[in-house]
């Protein structure tokens, strides 16, 4: 899985139960940051294939999700570990920034 799967209030916590780690962007059609972040997140699916399932949630389609989480600002990106948040990062930044919260939680081989 390559690509960032699409998840929804309905599946969302099933994809939890079905994957250690799972990185979820919470975003919006219209949030021109969260088109920033995009790019970053199909690159991080690529590069952590196997390891952590990379997903997006459009907190507008989807507002029971977003609530859950107190998702008050987009995008906000919550890596989820055994179901459980563990990184909470909020707005744009570097793919390093990103890079470096999934490495506190992931092993990654040289």
């Amino acid at each position: 899985m390559s690509k960032p799967i699409e998840v929804n209030d309905a599946n969302f916590d099933a994809t939890l139960k079905e994957n250690k780690y799972v990185l979820v962007d919470f975003w919006a059609e219209w949030c021109g940051p969260c088109r920033m972040v995009a790019p970053v997140m199909e690159e991080l699916a690529k590069e952590y294939e196997g390891k952590v399932t990379v997903a997006k949630l459009d907190v507008d389609a989807n507002p029971q999700t977003a609530m859950k989480f107190r998702v008050m600002s987009i995008p906000t990106i919550i890596l989820f570990k055994d179901g459980q948040p563990v990184e909470v990062m909020v707005g744009a930044a570097p793919k390093s920034n990103f890079v470096a919260r999934l490495n506190k939680h992931v092993q990654v081989s040289a």
